[in-house]
Formats: C-alpha cells, sequence, structure tokens
C-alpha cells in the first residue's frame, strides 16, 4: 500500500508533518515497512481539506494529527474508508 501526504503550504500549516510522524511511527512500531509505503506529495489538490491524504490512488481524505492514528491503524486492518 502507497500512502501520500500533502506537505503543500495549506497542508503544512494544518500539520501535515505531525500527521507523518504518526504514520512513520505506526509502521516501525507494526514492523509494516513491507506493507505499507509512505510518501510526501506536494499538492493532492484538496487544499480546503488539508491535511490531505491518499492512498492506493483513491480518493484523498482529510485527516488531522489527532485524527491520524485512528486513520492509519483503519488502513492497517483493512477497513474500507
Amino acid at each position: 500500500m502507497e500512502v501520500n501526504v500533502c506537505i503543500g503550504s495549506a497542508c503544512h500549516i494544518k500539520g501535515s508533518y505531525n500527521v507523518i510522524e504518526v504514520f512513520k511511527n505506526y509502521i516501525i512500531e507494526n514492523s509494516l515497512q513491507d506493507q505499507i509505503v509512505l510518501k510526501s506529495a506536494f499538492c493532492l489538490g484538496s487544499c480546503s481539506e488539508a491535511v490531505s491524504v491518499q492512498y492506493d490512488y483513491n480518493k484523498i481524505h482529510s485527516v488531522t494529527p489527532d485524527s491520524a492514528l485512528e486513520f492509519i491503524i483503519s488502513l492497517h486492518e483493512g477497513s474500507s474508508l
């Protein structure tokens, strides 16, 4: 699975770095480096919904630093978002 986190201006201001850190820590703590590839993107085109996150080129989701852990767990457990 490929997870892209926007690091453009709007997303950066709304905490994209913190979202990335939550995702990265979860991936490492659960040894998911072979299952989840975490990438950054400069713009996913949903600036008003920042922080924008997209996985496997599916629809773009709005994730906050507070909801990041719940989001990555749901991806890992395979629930459909």
